[in-house]
């Protein structure tokens, strides 16, 4: 798995100009970015509105040696499918989107903003973009009071006709969506992952991101994961979970207790340091022949970035070990 590119995913870093998360990124190690469409680091309508701030983006990129392989979108597409819409909607996705916060409104400008990146990532020659889709069922997902089964069907056919549409200007622009399988979308586990397939009759278009931290969380093997869905693993995201010893106390919705909050019961940590088991994964990653990025997400709230970032980096190189029939290839031009 030697020849996969590294890659820091910027959403966690939108504080920083971009031309310092490129400079850091770079003095690090990293091979390239995936970069989140916020405004202070990829502003979509301005990107192709105008040439001279795309080009400004790709001297960046240029300049600090770095690759872009799949750009995010995450915060748009949430919005897409959710129902209801409300305050949290409203703060990640922009004035520009929400608007008078009409909610077909909404809907129909954040759908935009989505075909809108699969445009601009083809100008940037990244062939995936990551994010979320929203789901107007994730709400149900205790069962109780109990929710009839034709609810549940209608939200996979809510998303995949408000997903389909999407998905064919992605086929037009050779880009393929990848989301991430987490709770609050159409695909949160195993099973939901397999229904939201069979929505969107498994196109190509539409495959997975795998962040192995959520599954992690919900008793879901990440490596299996890979080896089941392996033709729809379109890109891979790093993060890494603990979940804290059992005292009784702690359950696995959190209680509504903050981020880092210890009482939660479990934590995102920095990329080696947690549960996830990263060498069989990437043994599966290894055995379904993936070849796309490998990007760091970093989101440990109990160490500082800039420590955490460059040592994740250097946990995932070194995984990323040469495989035995690379070597023998080698050592045969070699003879």
């Amino acid at each position: 798995m030697a020849t996969h590119p590294v890659t820091l995913f910027t959403a966690q870093w939108a504080d920083l100009p971009f031309e310092e998360v490129a400079r850091l990124a770079s003095e690090w190690g990293f091979d390239g970015l995936e970069i989140a469409c916020k405004p202070q680091h990829l502003d979509i309508d301005r990107a192709l509105a105008d040439d001279a701030y795309l080009d400004s983006r790709r001297e960046i990129l240029d300049r600090y040696g770095l690759g872009v392989w799949a750009l995010s979108n995450h915060a748009q597409g949430q919005v897409i499918c959710d129902d209801p819409l409300d305050f949290r909607h409203q703060a990640i996705v922009g004035p520009r989107t929400w608007g008078d916060g009409d909610t077909d409104g909404v809907r129909a400008r954040a759908t935009e903003q989505v075909k809108r990146t699969a445009i601009l990532a083809r100008k940037l020659g990244a062939g995936v973009v990551t994010g979320f889709t929203g789901s107007k069922i994730w709400r149900y997902v205790a069962m109780y009071p109990p929710v009839p089964e034709e609810v549940i069907d209608d939200g996979y056919a809510d998303f995949a006709a408000r997903w389909n549409p999407i998905l064919d200007v992605f086929d037009g622009e050779g880009v393929r969506f990848a989301l991430e399988v987490h709770p609050s979308e159409i695909a949160y586990d195993y099973w939901t992952t397999v229904r939201a397939l069979e929505a969107v009759e498994r196109r190509s278009a539409f495959g997975l991101n795998w962040d192995p931290s959520h599954m992690m969380w919900q008793d879901v093997n990440p490596a299996n994961f890979i080896v089941d869905f392996a033709d729809r693993i379109y890109h891979v995201d790093c993060k890494d979970t603990r979940l804290r010893a059992k005292d009784g106390r702690v359950g696995r919705l959190g209680s509504h207790l903050p981020w880092g909050d210890p009482r939660r019961g479990w934590d995102f940590v920095s990329a080696g340091h947690g549960d996830v088991p990263f060498e069989d994964a990437f043994r599966a990653l290894e055995s379904i022949g993936y070849t796309g990025p490998v990007s760091v997400e970093w989101e440990d709230a109990g160490m500082s970035r800039m420590h955490g970032a460059p040592q994740a980096l250097a946990f995932v190189r070194s995984l990323l070990w040469e495989s035995p029939e690379a070597r023998f290839d080698a050592a045969f031009t070699q003879s």
